[in-house]
């Protein structure tokens, strides 16, 4: 099949979009508010843009609470989903009014951070503590104003349990990161393969 994916008009009972640019990545986003509450909410529009330096983005239709949160205190950070904290993540994804503590409604512990204000969740084996960069927009289908958001954030401290390290390297297969699919579908690492780069000669 093929569509105008202007007009989005594709027949099927869902939108195709999301399920065929995945899987994606969770990004466990904590900020505080301008009355020091903590905010937390997972975001799978959320990746890695920058090895040098580290940057990461989140971003979400609409100017949500950390989006907010991170340009009024100029911080945030991101703590990994894994398969055994689905659910508390789950949960936390769930719309709520602004100065709910989304942490402590999910049972969950912060930890605190050492360079940046908002805490971690203390049961994540990572975590990347951020200082905010910038927002960017973009314009809507008919080239209008958008109020999507792209967050973009410097990593300055990383958080990382010992438990799932092998060999000086990070084991996804004892992570066990989850990620977003398409709908309300989600996947998690669990079997790893590697393949080295090839050299071409004359290349």
């Amino acid at each position: 099949m093929f569509y105008d994916a202007i007009a989005n008009r594709h027949g099927l009972p869902h939108d195709p979009f999301k399920s065929l640019v995945a899987p994606r990545p969770i990004g466990w986003i904590s900020t505080l508010d301008s009355n020091g509450v903590v905010n937390l909410a997972p975001y799978s529009y959320f990746n890695a843009v920058s090895n040098d330096p580290h940057i990461v983005y989140f971003s979400s239709v609409g100017p949500k609470h950390s989006q907010v949160n991170a340009e009024t205190s100029g911080e945030f950070v991101c703590s990994l989903a894994t398969w055994d904290l689905r659910e508390q993540m789950n949960l936390t994804s769930a719309e709520v009014a602004a100065g709910v503590d989304e942490m402590a409604m999910a049972g969950l512990e912060p930890a605190p951070s050492r360079l940046v204000a908002p805490p971690r969740v203390a049961a994540s084996p990572v975590a990347l503590e951020c200082r905010y960069l910038q927002t960017l927009t973009f314009p809507d289908t008919a080239g209008g104003p958008s109020s999507n958001g792209v967050v973009f954030g410097q990593v300055v401290g990383i958080h990382i349990d010992d438990s799932i390290l092998s060999d000086g390297m990070v084991d996804m297969a004892k992570l066990r990161p989850i990620a977003r699919l398409g709908y309300m579908d989600y996947t998690v690492v669990d079997t790893v393969f590697s393949m080295t780069r090839p050299k071409l000669e004359n290349a």
